[in-house]
């Protein structure tokens, strides 16, 4: 695997799962599965965090390798590919730092609402991880772009359910922590006080991103990547 393809198929998305973990949306959901889980016995918390995390990974990483299929049909696009990824990094992170990515986010999945008098060890994970934030979609939209490009650039569809999947991974991890670590729910209620503040962050680091893939695509040779 060349740094190129660690750096798209792993630390991409984890980057940016931890941080749409901390979004608005994302920690308020996060804070009331731990409030629905509360008082409930050690094997039962487990339980339900670790069928949230696995669920929300597998659906995300199934959007992933969905969309690097279709991306698989337009194949040899290589440096304009990494053109149209740069261009679409950029326009998200603008639409981030200036607070206008509203008419991006929608959730996906159940409605947390369905959570009335839903029990059970396995049935709230299930929801919660079936329930993606509407903040976190920006995000996905970006990575699910690169799917498609990286597909078209000859990636595989496991390359993209991968990328995918770890991103829904990092987006439940840090919760994984806080549910099975005192300190870890206090870092959270911390982490929830400076969640304003990430939308900016996200959209510079968009940004960059998207400058960076810009002169990738326009200056650097592929085959040195290889």
């Amino acid at each position: 695997m060349s740094e190129l393809d660690l750096f798209q198929l792993v630390i991409l998305p984890v980057g940016l799962g931890l941080l749409g973990f901390v979004e608005p949306c994302s920690i308020g959901s996060n804070l009331v599965f731990i409030k629905y889980i509360e008082g409930q016995s050690a094997a039962t918390r487990i339980a339900q965090v670790g069928v949230f995390a696995l669920t929300r990974a597998l659906f995300i990483g199934v959007l992933g390798a969905f969309v690097a299929l279709i991306g698989s049909v337009f194949l040899g696009l290589q440096k304009g590919a990494w053109l149209l990824l740069g261009l679409l990094y950029i326009a998200i992170g603008a639409l981030y730092a200036f607070g206008k990515a509203g008419f991006l986010m929608r959730s996906f999945g159940p409605s947390l609402s369905r959570l009335v008098g839903l029990r059970g060890p396995i049935g709230l994970g299930l929801l919660f991880g079936l329930n993606i934030p509407a903040c976190a979609a920006p995000l996905i939209f970006a990575l699910l772009g690169a799917a498609a490009l990286s597909g078209g650039s000859g990636s595989t569809v496991l390359a993209g359910f991968i990328s995918l999947g770890l991103f829904g991974l990092a987006l439940s991890a840090p919760l994984v922590l806080a549910v099975l670590w005192e300190p870890g729910r206090r870092l959270l209620d911390r982490l929830a006080g400076l969640s304003v503040q990430v939308p900016m962050v996200i959209g510079l680091v968009l940004i960059g991103l998207g400058l960076w893939s810009v002169y990738f695509g326009l200056f650097v040779d592929l085959a040195d990547w290889t």
